[in-house]
């Protein structure tokens, strides 16, 4: 792909958004998040997926421009999560743009598929001319030793995810739910999957959510909101949540777009009863 119409493109209010990945741009193999769908020993259903395969599913990373700022909603997961990820500087590159024109990068929580993108392999900073946001309660639950992990998945990443963190210090600011990052662009707290993820809101004639993580599967956690995605690290405050935003979205005629959603990953909740689903935008060709 060496072009923009390869990529999903429209106009939102004050920002031209263009919906990246940090897969390769050539792939299109894109599969459902959640394929196996089990009983747990409560009776209760929860969707399942292994550390090794989650970032395999889709990376939709919102690359928003406006007059002033060219601003990345997480990152991916980098070279070192697998050969399949590392590739969202490439795909950027693809539309005409560089590491070095991003201005400020937004950070919906800190897992691996979200944030390890921050670094080169080298070490250096990516985006090395951004500023940094990210929730308060998000950077204290990784950088204090206060919490101790509650998932393997947790365990496992940890570390790394310090360090990386640790490579934005001093150029992060940590802000709360309702805070405005830039006119018209504001922080929507969206706590469960992780204590402190946020969503952020677009602001126009109807807002625009990126969701992040909050809400995991554009089937699952539509038609069944109360079921957890694997890796909340509090179920149940996870699906109180993606209620709450999917609630919000359809009252509000809200567009949604979801990290780990069909590519472009993004359309409108319509209700369906207690439940909801996804109403897509038109396929688009990658």
């Amino acid at each position: 792909m060496t072009s923009m119409r390869d990529f999903y493109s429209f106009r939102h209010g004050a920002f031209d958004v263009t919906v990246l990945s940090d897969a390769p741009a050539e792939s299109s193999d894109f599969g459902p998040l959640a394929e196996n769908v089990h009983t747990a020993s409560d009776g209760s259903q929860c969707e399942d997926s292994g550390s090794d395969e989650i970032c395999l599913a889709p990376s939709n990373i919102p690359f928003l421009v406006t007059a002033d700022e060219m601003i990345l909603v997480d990152v991916g997961a980098g070279e070192r999560k697998s050969e399949k990820t590392g590739f969202l500087e490439a795909n950027l590159e693809a539309i005409g743009g560089h590491a070095a024109d991003i201005s400020l990068v937004v950070l919906t929580h800190a897992h691996p598929c979200h944030i390890w993108g921050l670094v080169r392999p080298d070490g250096s900073l990516r985006y090395a001319n951004a500023r940094y946001v990210m929730s308060e309660a998000e950077w204290s639950f990784w950088m204090t030793d206060n919490d101790e992990p509650t998932t393997e998945y947790e365990r496992m990443s940890r570390s790394h995810t310090r360090k990386t963190l640790s490579a934005i210090l001093g150029r992060v600011t940590l802000v709360e739910n309702g805070d405005e990052i830039i006119p018209g662009l504001r922080v929507l707290s969206s706590c469960g999957h992780t204590p402190g993820h946020i969503a952020v809101i677009l602001e126009s004639d109807v807002p625009l959510i990126v969701t992040g993580d909050a809400v995991a599967s554009d089937v699952v956690s539509f038609e069944h909101p109360d079921w957890s995605f694997g890796f909340d690290i509090d179920a149940g405050q996870a699906a109180t949540t993606r209620r709450q935003i999917l609630n919000q979205a359809e009252e509000e005629r809200a567009k949604l777009l979801g990290f780990r959603w069909r590519y472009p990953g993004v359309g409108r909740a319509e209700r369906l009863g207690s439940a909801f689903r996804l109403r897509r935008v038109p396929e688009v060709t990658r």
